[in-house]
């Protein structure tokens, strides 16, 4: 069993570090890209996708100017132990609305509702949710009310309503994060691991995956226009 707990300033350290644990875990389903663990890009993105959960966290303290806010399912035998996290954007100006940016639950505590019970913590505040995932994940946002409103790159964009808030919401610039020392120090490195030519070819099959995607996500929206 597990108990449910939103939080809206930052966490205390065991509780974060056990987020970003998760967030290096399941990187393929947390990241917009879905890199493969077999690429060899795969630690960068471990650690940029970490880099980006973790300002947002840092976030929670009101620093950036734009709320944060952070559901976190706690093991009910042991609530130090984290199960799932979401991470959420209320929306400025529209009360009812916000955005998930990150959702992980630990791979040996899903299918017991976790995901299901923080979204529906989430829901309770505000009702006007919107998110964005690959299409194999459509049907199970689905059966938690969300409806298809359009591709978005890679990924469909869900909403509770079918029609996305006019308020503004508020992110993150992540784009530095990427050009950062750190960065660069592990592209270096892995440059040096794997050769140049793997790290080209790394670079190739993200790409390629991405462009995938990103069809996939668009001919997905267009037949389901089409059959509604």
């Amino acid at each position: 069993m597990f108990t449910i707990t939103r939080l809206d300033s930052a966490p205390p350290e065991s509780i974060d570090s056990q987020i970003m644990q998760m967030v290096v875990d399941y990187v393929t389903d947390i990241s917009r890209v879905g890199i493969a663990p077999s690429n060899p890009l795969y630690p960068l993105y471990q650690y940029g996708v970490g880099h980006e959960v973790h300002q947002y966290v840092q976030a929670m303290d009101g620093s950036r100017g734009f709320a944060v806010e952070l559901i976190v399912a706690l093991d009910a035998e042991d609530p130090s132990i984290v199960s799932g996290f979401l991470l959420y954007l209320p929306v400025q100006g529209d009360l009812q609305a916000c955005s998930v940016a990150y959702m992980a639950v630990k791979a040996d505590r899903r299918r017991q509702g976790i995901a299901r019970a923080m979204v529906g913590n989430m829901l309770e505040r505000y009702p006007h949710a919107e998110l964005a995932c690959f299409v194999s994940k459509v049907p199970y946002f689905a059966a938690m009310g969300f409806q298809v409103l359009s591709a978005r790159g890679p990924q469909v964009l869900m909403n509770t309503r079918d029609y996305q808030t006019e308020g503004l919401l508020a992110v993150l610039d992540i784009a530095p994060i990427y050009s950062s020392v750190e960065v660069r120090q592990i592209h270096a490195y892995l440059l040096n691991q794997h050769g140049k030519r793997a790290m080209t070819d790394a670079e190739k099959q993200r790409d390629r995956h991405l462009d995938q995607l990103t069809r996939q996500a668009r001919l997905f929206v267009q037949e389901r226009q089409r059959l509604h």
